[in-house]
């Protein structure tokens, strides 16, 4: 199953109709999400109007994870397994999680200046979270300071693969030690503590920055294959002239 979607030739078929519609399902979602988050979700009894912030923050982290072992993944098929579009996967979706973690970091130390009564802390999340930022942009620094794509492809994936260690750091760190940020409100023992009426726009915009992120990811992918073909066209006609 891997091996057919890492054949170039499928991918470009299967992403020029998958693309339009992550887009458009992207867009519907913003479109739901965005009001129903801003202008109908209650708001907090403690926190008032500042909790709007959550809808645009905690699916940035969320995703800004996700995204990252998704990389994961795909720099261990590239070292591993050698397949041809897990490199061109996990170097087209650096650039998007580290937008979405500097989006969680931004909106985070709004969200934070409102309720803690302070821009920043470094507390074990928020540091780890920036850790986790500053690891990405060190992945594409890395693409981009070597020529030699084979050779930036294996050294980068082995950074990808170290950084997964602060995965479960930023993800437990708010159990491990103490912290200014509140534990996990949704997946917990007991069940959920977060209202219906919050959870349900949480999960919309939540599915928005995925379609997003997959819509942008096979943008990024396509921009990459064409780009080798035509080095490799150009090569070509070098050699024959």
């Amino acid at each position: 199953m891997f091996a057919w979607f890492a054949n170039p030739d499928r991918f470009m078929r299967l992403s020029a109709w998958a693309l339009p519609i992550a887009a458009a399902l992207a867009v519907v979602l913003f479109a739901i999400g965005l009001p129903w988050s801003f202008l109908f979700a209650p708001p907090d009894f403690r926190q008032g109007e500042s909790v709007r912030i959550m809808f645009i923050h905690v699916p940035a982290a969320w995703w800004a994870l996700g995204i990252y072992v998704f990389m994961g993944a795909a720099s261990l098929m590239g070292l591993v397994w050698k397949h041809a579009l897990a490199d061109v996967a996990a170097r087209a979706a650096a650039p998007i999680g580290a937008a979405y973690a500097a989006l969680c970091l931004i909106t985070g130390s709004f969200w934070g200046a409102t309720t803690w009564g302070t821009w920043w802390e470094w507390d074990a999340r928020l540091t780890s979270m920036l850790v986790l930022f500053l690891t990405y942009l060190g992945y594409i620094a890395l693409w981009a300071a070597i020529e030699d794509e084979q050779r930036a492809a294996r050294l980068a994936a082995i950074l990808c693969l170290g950084g997964l260690l602060n995965i479960p750091i930023v993800k437990f760190s708010v159990d491990w030690w103490n912290s200014l940020h509140q534990t996990a409100s949704i997946l917990r023992s007991g069940g959920s503590a977060m209202d219906a009426s919050m959870m349900q726009p949480l999960f919309v915009m939540a599915l928005a920055y995925l379609f997003a992120f997959i819509a942008l990811l096979f943008a990024g992918m396509r921009a990459h294959v064409y780009r080798r073909r035509a080095v490799t066209a150009a090569l070509r006609r070098a050699r024959a002239s």
